[in-house]
This record gives C-alpha cells, sequence and structure tokens, in this order.
C-alpha cells in the first residue's frame, strides 16, 4: 500500500471557520497534525499498531475500496490518512519522556473537536449533506457524525431499521421509555426507524421531521386520514399530535389522554345529551349517561377523524 510521491491538492472550502481543507490530501488547520507528513507507507503502517476486527473491518465498507477513485483509500492513495490526517509525526520514534504526536479520532469520546471532526467527513459529503447539516440541532449541539456513524464497521448500526433506535436513543433517553408503553409506533419490532419519520441530517421543518409539517409525515403511513372530508374535525386538519402521543402512549389509540377525558379538554359536556339529571349528588343532580362514564364519545361519535356521509356533521357516520 505504498503511496504514490503526487498527491492531489484539490481545495474544497467549508463554512466551519476551519479554513481549507485539502480533500483528500490534507486536514483542517486547526486539527492537532496540521501541516505534518504523510507516512511512506499508508495503511501498512497504521495497521503494525491498529490490528484487529474493529479496525480490519474497514476493508468491507465503501470507504477502504482502493480501486474505486470516490473513496478515500482510492482517490490520492492516503488510505487511512485521508480521514484520520498526516501520520508522519504519530508513526516517527518517541524520544523518552515525549508524548506521541496524535491524530483525528472520531467519535463521541474522542479528544479531537468535534468541528474538525466533521470537516473530514465533510469533506467528501458536502454537497449531500451540509446544507441541511447547518440548519439542524445536531450540528448545533455540537455532535459529531462519528457520535452516530461508525465507518470502521461493514453494517453501520444507524443505516439499519433494526439497530438504528439504539444508536439514537443513547441521547434520547426519554423516546426509548415512550416506546416501551403498550400503544406505539413498531419500533421495537423493527418495522419503524427514527429516520422514517426524522431527517437526521437536518431539515427546516420542526422536530427535524422528514415532511414540512407533522400531519403531511403521518400521512405518509395513515393516508386514509388525509382526507378532504365532507365534515372536517378541526384538531385532525390541524395538527395530529393535538390528540396522539407521535412515540407511545399508555392509552389504546396512542391518544394522550382516555375518552371522554381526551374530548372534554376541548368541548364542554353541558348541554349535551349524555349529561342528564337525577339524584346523583353531583351540581345540579346531574349525572353522566351510562354509555358516556362505561365508554367514551366514540360510542357514538365514530368517525372521528372526519366523515364523508350527508348526515355525518356530528362524525356519527
Amino acid at each position: 500500500m505504498k503511496l504514490p510521491q503526487a498527491l492531489p491538492r484539490g481545495l474544497l472550502l467549508i463554512g466551519l471557520g476551519l479554513g481549507p481543507v485539502l480533500a483528500f490530501a490534507g486536514v483542517p488547520e486547526k486539527a492537532p497534525n496540521a501541516g505534518a507528513p504523510y507516512s511512506a507507507k499508508g495503511a501498512d503502517t497504521c495497521l503494525t499498531c491498529h490490528e484487529g476486527p474493529e479496525v480490519n473491518d474497514i476493508f468491507h465498507t465503501a470507504h477502504a475500496q482502493p480501486n474505486d477513485a470516490r473513496t478515500p483509500f482510492g482517490k490520492g492513495g492516503l488510505q487511512c490518512e485521508a480521514c484520520h490526517g498526516p501520520g508522519g509525526n504519530h508513526t516517527k520514534k518517541v524520544k523518552k519522556g515525549e508524548t506521541r504526536p496524535s491524530m483525528i479520532k472520531f467519535g463521541r469520546t474522542a479528544d479531537t473537536p468535534v468541528p474538525v471532526q466533521n470537516a473530514m467527513c465533510l469533506g467528501c459529503h458536502e454537497k449531500t449533506q451540509a446544507a441541511q447539516w447547518h440548519v439542524g440541532p445536531h450540528d448545533v449541539n455540537n455532535v459529531s457524525c462519528a457520535a452516530c456513524h461508525d465507518i470502521h464497521k461493514s453494517k453501520d448500526a444507524v443505516l439499519s431499521r433494526a439497530t438504528q433506535p439504539d444508536v439514537c436513543y443513547t441521547c434520547h433517553v426519554a423516546e426509548r421509555s415512550q416506546f416501551l408503553k403498550p400503544y406505539a409506533h413498531p419500533v421495537r419490532q423493527g418495522k419503524l426507524a427514527c429516520s422514517d419519520c426524522h431527517a437526521p441530517h437536518g431539515t427546516t421543518a420542526q422536530k427535524q421531521l422528514v415532511r414540512a409539517t407533522i400531519n403531511d409525515t403521518c400521512y405518509e403511513c395513515h393516508a386514509e386520514k388525509r382526507g378532504p372530508m365532507l365534515w372536517e374535525h378541526q384538531p385532525v386538519t390541524e395538527d395530529c399530535s393535538t390528540c396522539h402521543a407521535a412515540h407511545g402512549s399508555s392509552n389504546p389509540g396512542m391518544v394522550k389522554m382516555r375518552p371522554p377525558l381526551l374530548c372534554q379538554s376541548c368541548h364542554s359536556q353541558q348541554g349535551h345529551p349524555s349529561f342528564g339529571y337525577g339524584p346523583s349528588g353531583l351540581p345540579g343532580n346531574a349525572s353522566p349517561s351510562t354509555a358516556l362514564a362505561l365508554g367514551s364519545c366514540m360510542n357514538c361519535h365514530s368517525q372521528v377523524h372526519g366523515s364523508n356521509h350527508p348526515s355525518g356533521s356530528s362524525l356519527t357516520r
């Protein structure tokens, strides 16, 4: 894996306040080893010390294809150093008492600054991710690409529907507990992933949704609720989350409260036929009907999402 002597020096500017990044041939100016020489043998030098399944598995990924000029290993022959920076100072013999110069490290616990880590990733993925990434909360909260992605693994956990939620749960612990509730979207069953609803690399929509609004995102699966309906239930057209808990709930239908309490948070029961009168001890001797007390409003108003029936103005049919 000997490096060619002539290396490409194409400049790629990125808006991180780090100065220019040399695509496949350099590092951000604030990187720990900026300006250091590259090693003579590339990956062969690295593998003399860094060898094991967690390292070698990269050769089964798209990043380490030496015959593909689009990959770090294939363009310029920089191999490991295309991402980790030049290793000349890191690999040299260190005198007793000296500290070995560091290279660029990736991950949640790495001591390399997050902007430097992400600059190396965006050096290749600028066109596909940068516009969205810089408006998203992950970048704003100084989250590194490697906090979610592990490019050394042939199967990156965050790219698999079955394992992606566990990666997200490392930060979003409240959502983990919500998906464990009795009524929840089938994330635990591997039928749905976080990225089916959320765009992790950033979007201008609230909550990083994949569509412009909550309702449009929900309609991706629940198209039958889209309408338009002849008789509409106003909260349905405004925001699905008015009634439903998006990640999970202890109530059937993933509603935030059990009916009739959910319905009565907007609709007063006064004057309704279900609110009769009798010796109940309630103010005015009023007592709710059995159908309401033992069931819910949906015993009668079954078409709660809307109705197309000519006589469905009260959403009963």
